[in-house]
């Protein structure tokens, strides 16, 4: 992380969390812990004047040039939210759920999570080199030291792919943990109430041809 960036969240009326703000955070670090640990994002922006919402594989690059560090996206070049989405503002979210949280009324039953969001104006990677660095960065994103392994992007690919970037200045993040909070007169009824643990969780690798599962997939498994 740059030496000129806050440690800390600014909040803005875009950020600010309206109800439990107890459960927020200003903690830098806890923003990319979070976009860290997400597979996926979801991205919302207007499409042709209409909202939508879709789902990205992304990175972050708390060094990268924007206000904040950099939220990277990608996908074809042919996805019409891609075109549209340079020079306007989108909401980037992350979640984490944790738990389920079964509680002894409808009313009091909820979610263990970590949460963010994102606003930012996103702008088209045209630079070879940073677009080069996003690539490579997306899929670390999922398997830790993979594009080392890999061979170099071909032109025709390159052509095919669009990347964004999203400044990570203006964000918020929330986090839920703990039990159920019931009144007194509901725990004094003896129903059952608790949380189950709910995480992402490896299988058994399916290989495609011969060989033994590379070092970097068997380090991603031990994480999961």
């Amino acid at each position: 992380m740059s030496e000129t960036l806050s440690p800390t969240l600014s909040q803005t009326a875009r950020t600010r969390l309206t109800r439990h703000r107890e459960r927020g955070s200003d903690d830098r670090a806890d923003l990319f812990a979070i976009i860290g640990e997400a597979l996926v994002c979801h991205v919302g922006l207007v499409r042709d004047g209409e909202p939508v919402v879709l789902p990205s594989i992304h990175a972050a690059d708390p060094d990268g040039p924007d206000e904040g560090g950099t939220l990277y996206l990608h996908g074809s070049v042919a996805a019409p939210w891609l075109l549209q989405a340079p020079g306007q503002t989108v909401c980037a979210t992350f979640t984490l759920v944790d738990g389920a949280v079964l509680a002894r009324a409808a009313f009091n039953h909820s979610m263990n999570y970590r949460s963010a969001v994102v606003y930012g104006a996103a702008r088209r990677v045209d630079d070879p080199v940073e677009r080069d660095h996003a690539l490579r960065l997306i899929v670390d994103h999922v398997v830790p030291g993979r594009s080392a392994t890999l061979r170099a992007n071909t032109a025709k690919e390159l052509a095919a792919t669009t990347v964004l970037a999203v400044p990570l200045a203006e964000a918020s993040v929330k986090v839920r943990s703990g039990g159920a909070n019931d009144d007194a007169a509901d725990v004094a009824t003896g129903r059952w109430a608790g949380v189950v643990p709910l995480a992402v969780r490896a299988g058994i690798p399916q290989p495609e041809g011969d060989g033994p599962v590379p070092d970097d997939v068997r380090r991603r498994l031990a994480d999961w």
